[in-house]
């Protein structure tokens, strides 16, 4: 058993305690005899109680209580030894004992409990795969392990890996381990040995001009001499393939090609073997920056076709043209262009997902951005609240302008179990944008189906915006597909009310039987001015059903592939219905005060026909507005990128006389060089250290603060942590998958720069034998031992439990029960005739006075 005093200074209180009864006894003549030297010791032994419990002692009690936690590694690393970890587990418990209770935890790059502490019989479950895998963290591992642990007991954590860490260092954190009640044993797995080829190294030239040879160098290890293929793609397109022969060891290959196209050249090379040990290694990218001319990509329909490009000058600046349906799909598809026009182009053409990418190549690659108006543009074309709308110096929402005097719209959406997943979630988004484009006096009605039906709000006036929302937001999806009842009860609870516009919105992935006089139904709705859209969701919907329904209620039939168009679709519709957005008529713009606009026109302003009404930002510059003090031309910074809003068309049927104008040209480019970023000559190194760890460096050693974004392939902005080292010197460490990913980067002096990085797959996929070392030293450091054979795991632990308790209560307890036996003692003249009395002094406290009394009152007793 062992004391502590875990606050000692309380015992200074005993010095002037213990005077005081020095004091008191030398006061009493040194006479406590008997009865009273019982009292006296009673008293002082209380108030030592009272001052040891201030002290908060506390006892341990020693017990023989052991925790074994079982830590196993299965990371990929050692996915294949996972089997033989679990029957060494299993083979080491039947060697424990009652007093020694056991958990079983599982770690890769994350930390998981297979089986919780507990005092029982344990038995090793099926392990199902760790779902963060790629990366080995033994320190996190440790330290969380030993925070499961009960704190006051002998632990011992049975550590079963290979020792090859990914992340983080376990030597850091093993002081805190080290001669302590917690100790770690390391039992070494090791890997099969699998036969694996891997990709080490992966090179080809930062920056190349078109038409020049490009070096191309491929290093490759295998664990034995095998035969396969190397690919190697450039832009996802196959360029090299070469069968190679492989030695054990490093293979170095080197390959010369022409340098094709334009921008960021994205490079892969990508082997293949037969029976190969691991498929995670046998990939790796590359980027070569292009050195080119300026390349400005025009966006237009089939249905819309632009006239941008022929009044551009393609002697400066090289002009693609795609389809909407065409652009690409990932951010390395965009940063090859400097600037991105839209013109007339509909927002369900593109979708969300491409927006997105469009977002970022704007906000951290400087990318410029315009959009030219029409009729299936801005608002019209179901930009709100879309990536578009943010990144434009324009709101698509109309403010302070009439608006329609009444609007009825119902939404009946198909929340069939195959809905479920992302068609649901857009489908929910896209209603909800419809809610908040709506006035509040506005009357809406929301209702959903599968084999039944469900009305989720019922048709009346938009009272609550907020909660229309959220019940929107709440539906699942689940059941079958019955189409039209939705869609009569939309028609019959917009029959009655009188509207000047009546609308249904249809959204179904599905199909279903129609009752033989559906058509009737439509005809009547047509009768009451209800119009009918409908939105066909994926291959399996029934288009041609949900078209011939479309075209009966007089609205438009949407087929998506995309199911993120869907916002743009419903966005559209809606917009088309509360808004009168096409202002047309005929106006001469009003120029602010912009040098390198206004310089086009020192022979006065065109007049123009119409335009598409929105509202600029509160911090957008208006270039040119119209005589309604309504946006037409309109610029901004949107983050590293400038992006342009140009309300009227681009074909002449908008525009008027200003498409006749002599210097209508010069005004489309005028607007791709506003366009443009601003490059630094002198790019920044990029150099990786290791894993997701690279340094960021300006060559020129001019700049002196450093901002980064970082974006993958599919425009998702990647975490990463900046770590400043000197000025213009950055370490920044990526938390991204492997793959492709884009710095972008800009400094204090307005420089911008833009590379294409390459992060490998984790060391976790590189073949590499146990690190017998540090499985060692983790053993040593920590009092524990390398177990050989699994019944040492429960051998008897050095250090003894034990649980502090502290007895404060227990002190304060005793000393009043000695007060109380005081008192008693004193009161009930218990201890009489317990020692002699005579010639006694006063005990310090007993008065004088009361002695005097009692003798008079004996004197007077023996006169009678």
């Amino acid at each position: 058993m062992d004391i502590r005093i875990n606050q000692p200074l309380w015992l200074l209180l005993l010095i002037p305690i213990a005077m005081y009864m020095v004091y008191a006894w030398k006061s009493s003549g040194m006479r406590f005899v008997g009865k009273r030297m019982i009292l006296f010791v009673l008293r002082c032994l209380a108030v030592a109680l009272l001052v040891l419990a201030l002290a908060a002692p506390s006892i341990t009690l020693r017990a023989d209580e052991e925790q074994i936690l079982f830590v196993v590694d299965r990371s990929v690393s050692i996915a294949d030894a996972s089997n033989a970890a679990d029957e060494w587990i299993t083979e080491s418990l039947k060697d424990r004992e009652a007093h020694q209770s056991v958990g079983l935890y599982s770690f890769a790059e994350t930390f998981r409990t297979d089986v919780q502490l507990k005092n029982t019989d344990v038995t090793v479950p099926i392990m199902d795969k760790m779902e963060a895998d790629g990366a080995t963290d033994i320190a996190k591992a440790i330290d969380v392990a030993s925070a499961v642990a009960k704190g006051t007991i002998a632990t011992r954590i049975v550590l079963l890996s290979d020792g090859l860490e990914t992340v983080h260092s376990v030597e850091k954190l093993l002081p805190k381990y080290s001669g302590g009640r917690v100790t770690i044993d390391t039992v070494l797995l090791e890997r099969p040995s699998n036969a694996d080829a891997s990709i080490a190294f992966f090179n080809t030239p930062r920056t190349a001009f078109a038409g020049e040879k490009q070096h191309l160098e491929v290093e490759v290890e295998s664990s034995t001499r095998t035969a396969g293929e190397l690919f190697i793609y450039q832009n996802d397109q196959e360029i090299i393939k070469e069968s190679v022969t492989l030695e054990p060891g490093k293979n170095a290959f080197s390959f010369r090609t022409s340098a094709a196209g334009d921008g960021l050249l994205k490079y892969e090379a990508k082997l293949i073997v037969p029976d190969d040990g691991l498929l995670e290694n046998n990939r790796m990218l590359s980027v070569t920056m292009m050195k080119h001319s300026p390349r400005v990509l025009v966006v237009q329909t089939e249905r819309n076709p632009s006239s941008i490009p022929s009044l551009l000058d393609q002697s400066a600046i090289q002009v693609d043209v795609v389809d909407a349906r065409n652009l690409p799909a990932n951010l390395s598809g965009y940063l090859a262009y400097s600037a991105i026009i839209f013109d007339n182009v509909p927002g369900h053409s593109v979708g969300e997902q491409k927006m997105t990418v469009i977002e970022q190549a704007v906000k951290n690659f400087g990318t410029g951005f315009m959009m030219v108006g029409g009729e299936e543009s801005f608002g019209l074309g179901g930009y709100f609240k879309s990536p578009i709308e943010r990144l434009l110096p324009v709101e698509m929402e109309v403010k302070g302008k009439e608006q329609l005097p009444s609007l009825g719209l119902v939404i009946v959406l198909d929340r069939s179990g195959s809905m479920a997943g992302s068609k649901i979630v857009l489908a929910r988004e896209a209603a909800a944008r419809s809610v908040e484009l709506l006035r509040d006096d506005d009357t809406f009605g929301f209702t959903a189906f599968d084999d039944q039906l469900w009305e989720v709000i019922p048709v009346g006036p938009l009272e609550d915006k907020k909660k229309a929302v959220e019940q929107i937001l709440s539906v699942p999806a689940d059941g079958g597909t019955n189409i039209f009842p939705g869609v009569e009860k939309a028609y019959a609870d917009l029959a009655g009310l009188k509207l000047q516009r009546k609308h249904i919105i249809l959204l179904t992935d599905g199909q279903s039987e129609m009752p033989p006089d559906y058509k009737d139904v439509i005809e009547e709705g047509r009768k009451n001015n209800i119009t009918l859209s409908t939105v066909a969701i994926g291959s399996d919907a029934d288009w041609g059903l949900l078209e011939s329904l479309a075209e009966d209620g007089g609205g438009r039939f949407y087929d998506v592939v995309d199911e993120s168009t869907v916002p743009a679709i419903l966005t559209r519709e809606t917009s088309m219905l509360t808004r009168t957005y096409i202002e047309d008529d005929p106006f001469y713009m009003t120029l602010g005060n912009v040098p390198e606009w206004t310089s086009l026109f020192t022979d006065g302003v065109p007049q123009m026909n119409a335009y598409i009404a929105t509202t600029a930002k509160r911090t957008a510059t208006i270039v040119g507005e119209s005589h309604k003090e309504d946006p037409v031309l309109v610029e901004w910074m949107y983050g590293l990128g400038r992006t342009i809003a140009f309300t009227s068309d681009s074909t002449g049927r908008w525009t008027g006389d200003f498409a006749r104008w002599s210097g209508y040209s010069a005004f489309w480019n005028t607007a791709v060089a506003r366009l443009l970023p601003s490059y630094e000559e002198v790019p920044y190194l990029i150099t990786h250290e290791r894993g997701g760890t690279y340094t960021v460096t300006d060559s020129s050693r001019q700049a002196a603060f450093l901002d980064i974004a970082i974006v993958d392939e599919e425009g998702q902005e990647v975490p990463f942590i900046a770590e400043p080292l000197a000025p213009g010197k950055m370490r920044v460490t990526v938390d991204a998958k492997p793959g492709l990913v884009f710095f972008g980067i800009s400094d204090d002096k307005g420089g911008l720069f833009e590379a294409g990085v390459s992060v490998p797959y984790s060391d976790e996929y590189k073949p590499s034998p146990p690190d017998r070392a540090l499985m060692t030293k983790i053993a040593e450091r920590t009092g524990g031992k390398v177990l050989e054979e699994p019944g040492e795991a429960f051998r008897d632990h050095p250090y003894k439990s034990g649980e502090k308790t502290l007895i404060t209560e227990w002190l304060i307890g005793a000393a009043m029960l000695l007060f109380f036996l005081d008192i008693t003692l004193r009161r009930f003249g218990l201890l009489k005739g317990f020692g002699g009395e005579r010639g006694r002094k006063p005990i310090v406290g007993e008065g004088s006075a009361a002695q005097d009394s009692i003798a008079e009152l004996l004197k007077a007793k023996r006169k009678r």
